[in-house]
């Protein structure tokens, strides 16, 4: 295939873009750099990847970008909370506006497949404690971010029809492990991390529940779906992970401990969360056949290596977090 990857410099995209140049794709990475383009340098002499520098907000650029194209995957956004709520009308214009358009433009330009990055945080707080979410069950975005990815879904699935245009939104759950766009920011990495070089670490929360998914793992479900057949992915929503994978923040300290025994943990209870869900991936594993392949601990694991190599010397530098 010829694939268009938006962000495909960021955490998710710079791990996906070479697993796709392996798979024999012709890639084309839209991307503004917002973090820097030294991500992509492993990909960039390989014969069959090229790179567009613009914004995602810019039609013309997008335009170009879609020349050619037979699929897209969008992963370009301002991604997390916390990012959203420092920038919101920047956040709403990209997240929202600018995808709504990267969909019409697809269209036009005679895309077949459209992979869309959503979050399984669309699900907010589940109704019922001892069970799990999925992709039936009820969504409550209870964040900017998660409201824009909400209305994207809704808008890629209603325009998926029988004109050849199949789009799938896939939830993700949290992600963690190394990639060549390095996050300190998402929980796992970032408890790693704050454990081993800081020697402490504040947790708030510690018995809300998240499903977590190595960026590796994203990566190859993106390409599953790309893959599929036609009817196996039209008008299909999928989360993300696995469900044995399924974490409360106290949990990931105690597998964390034994890499630094010396560490002190401070937890601060927090009687409410919105955004408190356990995920059933069972869906992408029955129609796609797909299965993570590393967990939790070994992510925790490949992190710690990272953190103690010295390959990376200031933690706290910005392009590390969003």
């Amino acid at each position: 295939m010829n694939v268009l990857v938006t962000g495909g410099a960021g955490y998710v995209g710079s791990s996906l873009v070479p697993m796709l140049l392996n798979k024999g794709n012709r890639v084309r990475v839209l991307d503004s750099l917002m973090h820097g383009g030294d991500p992509l340098l492993g990909s960039w002499a390989h014969p069959c990847f090229e790179f567009v520098k613009g914004d995602v907000r810019d039609a013309s650029v997008v335009r170009g970008a879609l020349e050619g194209m037979d699929a897209v995957v969008h992963l370009a956004a301002i991604v997390g909370d916390p990012a959203c709520a420092r920038e919101p009308e920047k956040a709403k214009a990209i997240n929202l506006e600018a995808s709504l358009a990267l969909i019409e433009a697809a269209k036009k330009a005679g895309v077949q497949r459209f992979v869309f990055a959503s979050t399984c945080s669309n699900y907010g707080k589940m109704k019922d404690p001892d069970g799990y979410v999925d992709e039936s069950s009820e969504l409550s975005p209870v964040s900017l971010y998660a409201e824009t990815k909400v209305a994207v879904e809704r808008a890629l699935l209603e325009g998926t029809n029988g004109d050849g245009f199949i789009g799938t939104p896939l939830r993700f759950a949290t992600v963690f492990g190394v990639s060549p766009r390095m996050r300190f920011d998402l929980t796992v990495n970032e408890f790693t991390m704050e454990m081993l070089t800081k020697g402490k670490l504040v947790v708030f929360g510690e018995q809300f529940w998240r499903p977590y998914v190595h960026v590796a793992d994203a990566g190859r479900a993106i390409i599953a779906v790309l893959e599929a057949p036609a009817e196996a992915v039209r008008g299909q929503v999928f989360n993300v992970g696995s469900t044995d994978q399924n974490y409360q923040k106290q949990q990931l300290v105690q597998l964390i401990q034994p890499l630094a025994p010396e560490a002190k943990v401070e937890y601060v209870h927090k009687a409410e969360d919105p955004r408190d869900y356990r995920v059933s991936f069972a869906r992408i594993n029955e129609k796609l056949g797909y299965e993570t392949t590393r967990g939790v601990p070994e992510g925790i694991h490949e992190v710690a290596s990272l953190v103690r190599s010295g390959v990376i010397e200031d933690f706290g530098e910005a392009r590390f977090r969003n």
